[in-house]
């Protein structure tokens, strides 16, 4: 069956407050999908944005965007004043998203709204709290371990952090616990929204394609926390980075600086850490599409301090073994294969093997590059996926 659908950020919607989030226009957006007969609404990853905005570079692959939550509801619940939004300027073209009058603005309307929610007091967050332990107790932590190091990545904290020594983790739990629960009601709140969204959207006949960066960000509370994750060395500092080889689009290449996975480790696990990514994703999304997939079968290593990305060379990733894996926990799953870019042989052994269906781009077709009748992105060439 035939589907089509919208990519659009949710950061592109219209907003009154500087950034698409999910207002009511984020409703009116998915009705108009369905009068003009759509059936998907694809969007971007929803996680925090670091340094350089990048949904890409996440403090979080678990967390969610709080820019995204919407100020109109934290009004109507009372929690804030519609004069507490208006008096800000958020921008001198509503065309775009300015995300330095955002960090200097929306939390402050967000911490407004925390400390008017007397949210300990609600069973719900209560049960959130309890139900999302496991990623969101570290999460909340680190962001506030970051505000209380003016923003600076935890790879130059004191060892005693940097290490998570337990008696100083606990020490600063209660230290920071109110600082800590802000960052814990910013995620209840911004999941009942998404959540409330989905099911709109779901009910309308709209399915809403995710977004999975293969990569965590260095700075994030993934990789703070999960070291073992990680080719780190002894003192927590990547043996390699993330990126990509030099190309058509750049002549030195991309260098992402994300840190690169222990394979082995994980293939130890049973891929243990993957299963529960893929979980989460399965349910904030009904198709989820993985980014830069051709990295499970050959992933780009550059050494960590190059200053470019053309001392690289390419290293085996898991290959099929970590999608046999997703196939025996989830059974048949709806994923798309992001295999654009560079693909060799084994990659599109590796998407054939998943069984996921790959992705084509109409004007790589006709790039004057590569036009001849060997371009595998002539619509006539398309491979159909059963």
């Amino acid at each position: 069956m035939r589907k089509s659908g919208i990519l659009l950020p949710v950061s592109s919607l219209p907003s009154r407050y500087g950034i698409g989030c999910f207002s009511k226009e984020a409703y009116e957006w998915v009705d108009f999908l369905k009068e003009a007969g759509q059936g998907f609404w694809q969007i971007l990853p929803l996680g925090p944005i670091g340094y350089g905005d990048s949904p890409y570079q996440s403090f979080s692959t678990f967390a969610g965007n709080p820019y995204f939550i919407s100020l109109e509801k934290l009004i109507s619940y009372g929690w804030l004043e519609d004069r507490e939004c208006e008096e800000i300027k958020w921008g001198t073209d509503e065309r775009y998203v300015d995300y330095g009058i955002l960090y200097r603005n929306r939390f402050d309307l967000l911490k407004k709204a925390f400390v008017r929610s007397r949210i300990e007091e609600n069973p719900d967050f209560l049960e959130f709290r309890k139900k999302e332990k496991e990623w969101l107790e570290d999460y909340a932590l680190f962001m506030a371990l970051k505000n209380e190091h003016n923003g600076e990545p935890w790879t130059v904290w004191e060892d005693d952090l940097r290490y998570r020594d337990g008696q100083t983790l606990r020490q600063k739990q209660e230290e920071l616990k109110e600082e800590i629960c802000f960052y814990e009601f910013l995620q209840f709140e911004f999941y009942r929204e998404w959540l409330e969204l989905k099911s709109y959207a779901n009910s309308q006949g709209i399915g809403i394609i995710g977004d999975i960066p293969i990569y965590v960000s260095m700075d994030s509370a993934d990789a703070w926390s999960g070291k073992e994750l990680f080719q780190f060395d002894e003192q927590a500092r990547p043996l390699g980075v993330a990126g990509c080889p030099p190309d058509g689009f750049s002549a030195v290449g991309q260098l992402w600086g994300n840190p690169l996975y222990d394979w082995e480790y994980h293939q130890s696990t049973g891929f243990d850490w993957w299963m529960k990514r893929l979980r989460f994703c399965f349910r904030m999304y009904d198709v989820v599409r993985i980014d830069h997939f051709r990295g499970f079968d050959e992933y780009y290593e550059i050494p960590y301090g190059a200053a470019d990305a053309r001392e690289g060379r390419w290293r085996k990733g898991p290959g099929i073994k970590l999608f046999d894996k997703v196939r025996q926990v989830f059974g048949k799953r709806e994923i798309i294969a992001e295999d654009l870019g560079y693909v060799t042989d084994s990659v599109r052994k590796l998407v054939a093997d998943s069984g996921y269906p790959g992705m084509k781009v109409l004007e790589f077709a006709f790039d004057s590059r590569d036009s001849g009748s060997a371009n595998d992105y002539l619509p006539y060439k398309f491979e159909t996926n059963k």
